[in-house]
């Protein structure tokens, strides 16, 4: 297995990220973005079953038993995420021990295991390890949030005017009246309104296109 270089530490926030081995396009359709969104929100906490045998339970043994499982505290804070084709960002606060280890693991495995069966395929669906990368200041805290709000924009997959639009992205949680439950927004709006966000976000579309441009030219 891989060395991680990384420390994750309890309590520290953390620009985690990965994509698919061989760049496969893997969340690229309604559907396989509303399973990852429903693994994602599942294995912020801990579980005793799978996801996939969750899904088996009738709606009251859903109900019961997700109410007794968020009792706990969370594995993560999710600040911000996106989700794109063949990759994903996430911005999220460790809120116990090996809680991002433990949530990306669970997330992984299990998005891959949902992916194989339905493709009939088999092996490795994302790289490992996955990269984590500390957040030490506020300033940085919002670049990053901004930047992984703006990726679908970059990558010519949305126009700008649409990107709060996108359920697989967590821009318009920040700034309309549509939440997405699992994204805790009150330490960004700390920071901003809803307004001067948007206005932070969409002031450097242009510029994060360029970047993306040059990079793609200078990393082979």
């Amino acid at each position: 297995m891989p060395f991680r270089k990384e420390l994750l530490v309890k309590g520290e926030i953390y620009h985690v990220f990965n994509k698919s081995v061989a760049n496969q396009e893997i969340l690229n359709n309604r559907r396989n973005i509303r399973v990852g969104l429903e693994i994602l929100d599942y294995y912020r906490f801990h579980q005793k079953i799978r996801y996939s045998k969750y899904k088996l339970l009738n709606k009251d043994l859903k109900r019961d038993y997700q109410e007794l499982m968020r009792k706990s505290l969370p594995l993560v804070d999710i600040y911000s995420f996106t989700f794109m084709p063949n990759h994903y960002h996430f911005l999220v606060k460790q809120t116990e021990d090996d809680g991002i280890k433990k949530f990306i693991s669970n997330f992984q495995n299990s998005f891959a295991r949902y992916f194989n069966l339905k493709n009939k395929r088999s092996g490795a669906l994302f790289l490992n390890p996955f990269k984590a990368k500390r957040i030490e200041t506020d300033e940085i805290f919002t670049h990053v949030s901004r930047y992984i709000h703006l990726n679908p924009i970059t990558s010519y997959l949305v126009k700008p005017e649409n990107l709060i639009y996108c359920y697989w992205n967590s821009y318009g949680s920040y700034v309309t009246n549509s939440k997405i439950p699992f994204v805790n927004t009150v330490e960004l709006l700390k920071l901003f309104s809803s307004r001067n966000y948007s206005k932070f976000v969409m002031d450097q579309v242009d510029y994060q296109r360029k970047l993306h441009l040059l990079k793609s030219f200078i990393i082979e």
